[in-house]
């Protein structure tokens, strides 16, 4: 199973430890910059991010630094940045991938547009269950970082531990809005992408709404980079994206 072996390679705790930090950079991040975040020598931590680039788990480019070029500028710099590439293992193998594709092809056949009402309704309810246990002092939220700026009002504090619990990787930038690093059902949005989007859009109107997190509205704003759905105060939509 060669995605086993990939994941397998994150067991040694110096090796996620940088995974991590990578992950955790919106740009591509430089060896040395790696290492002091993990709090490891250079040398260490270049075997390791060498090691995640063979397993699939980092890609690595090169750069110059900025502002320097031409003859004389130095040895361009090795960056890395989290790969796009996609890792499952189920033992035994299990296709739920391939279920969700069918559900959401039938959604799609459905002319008269009532199942994807329905999906988006029953969207909205999930959503809303799990905004719910979410709430302060009903989920366990140790290691989730807060959204940097995000007040402790109407459930907005609990907001980044129930995106983040569910792979959606929030921050939040300087215009105040809360994008998302992660779609979580990004293979079927490449495939299927109004269904999947609306149906994104629904869970997470309704994880607001469980919550409690007045005066935030989640909207369809896709970026670069990035999942469909951005939550902030009366954002326009822009499209649709995965």
């Amino acid at each position: 199973m060669t995605d086993l072996a990939s994941l397998s390679s994150l067991d040694d705790p110096v090796r996620r430890r940088l995974y991590e930090v990578v992950c955790e950079r919106a740009e591509s991040v430089g060896r040395d910059e790696a290492a002091n975040a993990a709090g490891v020598g250079r040398a260490l931590a270049v075997y390791h991010l060498d090691k995640l680039v063979e397993a699939g788990l980092l890609t690595a480019s090169y750069q110059r630094p900025p502002g320097r070029s031409g003859p004389g500028a130095g040895r361009p710099a090795k960056l890395y940045m989290r790969s796009d590439r996609e890792f499952a293992v189920t033992v035994p193998p299990r296709e739920y991938e391939l279920a969700a594709r069918l559900l959401v092809q039938a959604v799609e056949a459905d002319a008269g547009g009532n199942s994807q009402a329905v999906l988006l309704e029953a969207a909205r309810r999930l959503g809303a269950e799990l905004g719910g246990r979410f709430r302060s002092g009903v989920a366990d939220l140790d290691g989730v970082a807060d959204l940097d700026g995000v007040a402790d009002l109407d459930g907005v504090a609990d907001l980044d531990g129930a995106l983040a619990g569910h792979g959606y990787e929030p921050r939040r930038g300087e215009d105040g809005v809360i994008r998302l690093r992660n779609c979580p059902f990004h293979q079927l949005a490449e495939h299927h992408r109004d269904v999947v989007c609306g149906m994104n859009l629904g869970l997470i109107e309704g994880i607001l709404a469980g919550l409690g997190a007045e005066g935030l509205r989640p909207v369809l704003d896709p970026q670069p980079g990035h999942c469909c759905v951005a939550i902030g105060a009366d954002q326009p939509a822009r499209g649709r994206s995965g």
